[in-house]
């Protein structure tokens, strides 16, 4: 017999959505979290992080993200909302569950967490992020660096960067947040392989994420035509592109070379370095389903908007592109879980033991 219809890895955004998706459903959902709290990253994030999207497009279903529902949340409120999210969804948490493994026995799945007793359900969604992984790419001399070399998923704020020579590898939302927050501070190039482009945060006096909403694009169901996912634009809140374009910090193609503390520069210039910030993104951390067979080479989760294409009852939720643009955001894993949950288990009905309660 199955402990529960369902178990969740991960008590981030993503799986709080997806608990919520099952108990729309009548299910009865476990999470498993390996911090402390069922928040996700978030509070690791740096100290300055601000949505890009409007507090009205922030939400998870069922419960509004509160405040002005035109301002933009600030990490710790984020952090405030999923707390409270959990507290109301009345499911089940077990915190401090780290997952080891997955493994599948005649139908059933067995889910092992350090140092705790395993637990079985025939449904399982990995909701562990796609973005717990930091993504280190493999840039010339970097592993010989004698400068600092850190991932953004470190990086806090500018204090300790004061006066220093620092380059910031990236050409995403964070990676210009951050450059344009520690060029106060130091002398910093935003280094990439292609110039940013930029989009307006507010295309006539509305944010982009009403156009995105009002054309349909937040819901196009697309993500499984990409062979890899599609560059976002920088949103720009007015100031961004201004300061880079006024060299604050300044933006050059990525060095060619790292030797010592000094990087070579592509014209073949050479210049001494103190900090090699790499804003380059995230990856899913999946590593549990190893072992089960579930992942790509690459590690990438085999996966189709969601499904598992290599084990029936096996879901995903958060992943980049998913599903849609949305996916991996607050705004979107709502659909998708929701969309994964009804796939996987049909019209089957819980075991009743724990029944959803409106959420609010």
């Amino acid at each position: 017999m199955n402990d529960h219809d369902v178990i969740i890895v991960g008590g981030g955004q993503a799986g709080l959505a997806a608990a919520h998706a099952a108990r729309a459903q009548g299910l009865t959902p476990v999470i498993l979290e390996a911090g402390a709290e069922p928040v996700g990253s978030w509070p690791r994030y740096y100290d300055s992080l601000t949505l890009f999207s409007p507090a009205r497009y922030s939400g998870l279903p069922g419960l509004p993200f509160p405040g002005d529902p035109e301002h933009y949340p600030h990490r710790d409120e984020v952090v405030d909302y999923l707390r409270r999210y959990a507290r109301c969804l009345g499911t089940e948490i077990l915190t401090g569950h780290r997952v080891d493994a997955v493994t599948r026995t005649d139908g059933a799945f067995t889910v092992h967490a350090t140092g705790e007793t395993a637990l079985t359900a025939p449904v399982v969604i990995a909701a562990s992020g796609g973005f717990s992984r930091p993504y280190r790419p493999a840039l010339s001399g970097l592993d010989t660096f004698t400068g600092s070399v850190l991932h953004s998923s470190e990086y806090r704020n500018p204090e300790p960067f004061a006066g220093q020579r620092v380059v910031v590898v990236g050409a995403g939302n964070s990676a210009v947040q951050i450059a344009a927050e520690l060029a106060v501070h130091a002398r910093v190039t935003l280094a990439n392989r292609a110039p940013v482009k930029f989009a307006p945060q507010r295309p006539f006096g509305k944010d982009v994420h009403f156009w995105s909403a009002a054309v349909g694009f937040d819901h196009l169901p697309i993500g499984h035509l990409l062979k890899k996912p599609l560059p976002s634009p920088v949103n720009d809140p007015g100031f961004y592109k201004a300061t880079i374009s006024q060299g604050q910090p300044d933006q050059r193609r990525v060095f060619t070379t790292a030797d010592g503390d000094t990087v070579t520069w592509p014209d073949g210039t050479r210049e001494r370095v103190d900090t090699i910030l790499l804003a380059t993104g995230f990856r899913p951390g999946l590593s549990y389903l190893d072992g089960l067979g579930a992942l790509a080479a690459d590690g990438r989760p085999s996966q189709d908007r969601g499904l598992s294409t290599t084990h029936a009852g096996l879901g995903y939720v958060g992943l980049e592109w998913q599903r849609s643009f949305a996916s991996a955001t607050l705004r979107g894993v709502g659909r998708d879980a929701h969309y994964v949950l009804r796939k996987l288990t049909g019209n089957r009905v819980g075991t009743g033991k724990r029944r959803c309660r409106p959420i609010g």
